[in-house]
């Protein structure tokens, strides 16, 4: 398996939406860890491109990670007055809103591509495929690791044949990777996640949520876990493609926040004027809201206005050191040994 060949026992978060580059990929798994790419928003032939770069930049096994399909499209009746809300709030600003759509964000032409072209693990979020997907991948010479946020997702990617489970706490940054995006899903902080699933099942695990330093990463191992995913200590890395504006947010004690307001999927983000305005009133409609909202986000990079971009961010983001990747790899494994030392000591022999 691949987590067995790691020198370090660190998974780069895949970090979809701009701040996944090759470059990053290829750092961390040169540092020893494993490297992911999104393919989220991507294209099938942009991911293969990006995929392409990662091959000329390292020689070591990394993954990409797929959106699966999310039910739909949503009845416009349950997200035209957040729209209308929207758009008021845009002509006030001199902004552009874009056309709620559904689609399934290129998932057919995505497993084509990495059946046909394998990298060593696949990972997917918002879902478990269905069992010949993944037994396609496989037999494609891939691992295939399935995100989930309760036991019982763990208990359906198990059954469907997951070679691995990414365990999804509630401090993590980004979407939340539930299988259905409800309001009365429950949000497990990731020990206690990680402790309920390891009780149930024996596949390997994988943690994820606000994991930033070494000390969080031997805990995480100590409660079962073979390796942490670790994404905003990452994202003020020079491999990053982190925009300056949210690297800025980034940089602060800015509060997180869990939001549809960005995307009609709960997500956890930097508050910021957007997210504060709009959270109460956002609906459960993704993707239909992500399209919404994507060019006055594009706007809003592109002038550095923080105010009105999805400041995706864990809620340990302050802690992310603007180094090289391969420095992050680095201190955090120093930082594993020597917590886990100490704690060894603080057990009665």
């Amino acid at each position: 398996m691949v987590l067995d060949e790691l020198r370090a026992p660190v998974v780069l978060a895949p970090l979809g939406g701009g701040p996944s580059t090759p470059e990053l990929a290829a750092a961390v798994c040169e540092a020893g860890g494993l490297g992911f790419l999104a393919s989220g928003y991507l294209s099938a032939a942009a991911a293969g491109e990006r995929i392409a770069a990662t091959r000329g930049l390292t020689d070591r096994p990394f993954g990409v990670n797929v959106f699966a399909p999310v039910p739909g499209p949503t009845d416009p009746a349950v997200y035209a007055g957040y729209v209308d809300r929207l758009a008021q709030w845009a002509r006030a600003r001199g902004a552009q809103l874009g056309e709620p759509r559904h689609g399934d964000d290129d998932f057919e032409a995505k497993v084509e591509l990495l059946a046909r072209d394998p990298v060593a693990v696949v990972s997917f979020t918002f879902g478990c495929p269905p069992p010949e997907v993944l037994e396609r991948l496989r037999a494609a010479g891939s691992e295939v690791w399935v995100t989930v946020t309760s036991p019982r997702e763990a208990g359906r990617a198990a059954a469907a044949g997951a070679d691995a489970l990414v365990v999804q706490g509630g401090e993590a940054g980004g979407h939340r990777a539930s299988f259905e995006d409800r309001e009365d899903v429950p949000v497990h902080g990731l020990l206690a996640l990680l402790q309920l699933v390891a009780a149930r099942l024996s596949l390997p695990l994988v943690a994820s949520g606000g994991v930033a330093t070494g000390g969080a990463l031997a805990a995480v191992l100590a409660a079962g876990a073979r390796a942490a995913q670790i994404g905003s200590a990452f994202m003020l890395c020079p491999e990053a493609g982190t925009s300056p504006a949210h690297r800025a947010a980034l940089a602060t004690d800015g509060e997180t926040a869990l939001t549809r307001a960005f995307s009609g999927r709960l997500a956890r983000g930097i508050r910021n004027a957007f997210l504060d305005e709009h959270s109460e009133r956002a609906p459960v409609a993704y993707p239909e809201i992500h399209y919404v909202t994507a060019p006055v986000r594009r706007a809003a990079r592109e002038s550095g206005d923080a105010s009105a971009i999805n400041l995706w961010a864990g809620e340990t983001h302050q802690l992310a050191r603007e180094v090289p990747a391969a420095e992050v790899v680095g201190e955090l494994m120093r930082e594993a040994r020597a917590a886990s030392a100490a704690a060894a000591e603080r057990l009665p022999g």
